[in-house]
């Protein structure tokens, strides 16, 4: 793409994004992730129903009726989008193709983390960190993060996901709310996790297509490798040839959710063909209980 059709695509997604993160996830998100404490904010005349606990004794003393303290939110939060560049996120066959629906869902979040004057940071990953933007907030900040997304050309199409949170543990000092994005195809890389969700609020998101766990019968048909550019002709009539396909991403899918579960941290599931806005909002409204 050249300029000009790049940015009429960033134009497009802000859009479409942009209403999602006002209308629908904007005031979700603000109760799913609580800043970093209560900060004093005024005293006021004690009102019924009020706590007693919050009276200001001094100043109550001093005007001979009582007064409260009312203490705010401190909202100053950072939130990290890390995102899968690797070959597997270009495939798609029904809807679009994975990239396309990750660059949506990383769009909506970082507008939602934008209303709430929050700062957004982008780590984009193959098998190794490919380009790290460090956190700051405002919409034009945003804009390039989305521009990012869409026209990035990585270097390597494999993954890496030990790496990537590796490097969110060693750029990131103070804790943050991060968003993984990926097909998670991909595994040992508990470890690292759990060091990472143990320092910041993590949150696993699952894009993936129909045809990456249940592969067609149509024959014998040259399959490309994304990630390592090998092509192979597999029988796709073979049973067996079905069955050890699905297994192998059943396996896969099994190992994200325990991971992350056992970690500590969350995971959103969501399908190309799906969605996304139902996942996300019945995510936060969980989170946010």
């Amino acid at each position: 793409m050249n300029t000009k059709e790049i940015l009429k695509k960033v134009r497009k997604i802000e859009i479409k994004t942009r209403r999602l993160s006002d209308h629908i996830f904007g005031g979700e998100y603000h109760s799913s992730f609580k800043g970093r404490g209560m900060t004093f904010s005024e005293v006021r005349q004690y009102q019924f129903g009020d706590d007693v606990r919050s009276i200001d004794w001094n100043v109550t003393a001093r005007y001979s009726e009582p007064y409260v303290k009312v203490f705010e939110e401190e909202r100053e939060l950072t939130m990290m989008l890390l995102v899968d560049v690797s070959g597997s996120e270009s495939f798609g066959t029904s809807h679009q193709f994975k990239k396309d629906t990750i660059t949506e869902i990383a769009a909506t979040l970082a507008f939602s983390a934008t209303q709430n004057n929050d700062k957004v940071g982008l780590i984009l990953f193959s098998d190794d960190v490919e380009l790290f933007i460090p956190p700051k907030k405002g919409k034009s900040h945003v804009l390039r993060i989305i521009r990012e997304l869409i026209e990035f050309k990585p270097k390597s199409k494999k993954t890496n996901i030990a790496a990537a949170l590796k490097f969110l543990s060693s750029v990131l000092k103070k804790r943050a709310i991060v968003f993984m994005l990926s097909d998670f195809m991909d595994d040992d890389y508990e470890k690292t996790l759990k060091i990472a969700a143990k320092k910041h609020d993590l949150t696993g998101i699952k894009v993936f297509d129909k045809h990456d766990e249940e592969i067609p019968n149509l024959g014998m048909v040259p399959v490309l490798d994304a990630e390592n550019g090998s092509v192979q002709l597999v029988n796709t009539s073979s049973k067996s040839v079905r069955n050890s396909y699905k297994a192998n991403a059943l396996r896969l899918n099994d190992y994200f959710t325990n991971t992350f579960k056992r970690g500590g941290a969350g995971t959103i599931n969501t399908r190309v063909d799906e969605s996304y806005v139902k996942k996300l909002l019945g995510y936060f409204k969980h989170k946010g209980r």
